[in-house]
């Protein structure tokens, strides 16, 4: 009768299940992992969304210009509603574009502003703002037509 020695060299498929044992492990233990423990270690790229609500107040607004204003002048209106969102706590977003339709039903309006709010009570303190007040004096000798509508949507 042969004895079977205590200690065996390690055959290839017995380090092949152990290795595929440690990477199930490893991948266990990384998908267990807590995210708020990796905070810090998110690049500046990444950027997470908390307490974001389940729908948001869009406030459009459409211009057209005189036909006296310049280029320029309608640059200055741009980027001067643009920097509202600097002054206006409660501007979540702020984006805007030229109308492009091939319709024809702009009526004549050529730019189009959308600012995003969380709540009627921002856009409420946004439409007496100060900053806002004098964004309606740069604009006010350049504007020829204005139409404003607020809808509430779920982004």
């Amino acid at each position: 009768m042969r004895l079977k020695p205590i200690y065996e060299k390690p055959n290839k498929e017995t380090h092949m299940m152990k290795n595929l044992g440690l990477i199930v492990f490893l991948l266990l233990a990384f998908a267990c992992q807590n995210p708020e423990n990796n905070a810090d270690q998110m690049s500046e790229n990444q950027v997470t969304v908390q307490n974001e609500p389940d729908s948001v107040l869009r406030h459009a607004v459409y211009f057209s210009f005189k036909d006296s204003s310049s280029a320029e002048d309608i640059q200055m209106v741009i980027d001067a509603f643009r920097n509202l969102q600097n002054d206006i706590p409660g501007i979540q977003s702020f984006e805007w574009g030229e109308n492009s339709s091939p319709e024809g039903l702009n009526r004549g309006l050529t730019h189009a502003f959308t600012l995003t709010f969380h709540s009627n009570e921002d856009r409420d303190a946004y439409l007496p703002h100060p900053a806002h007040q004098k964004f309606g004096e740069i604009l006010g000798p350049h504007l020829k037509e204005v139409l404003v509508v607020d809808y509430w949507t779920r982004p």
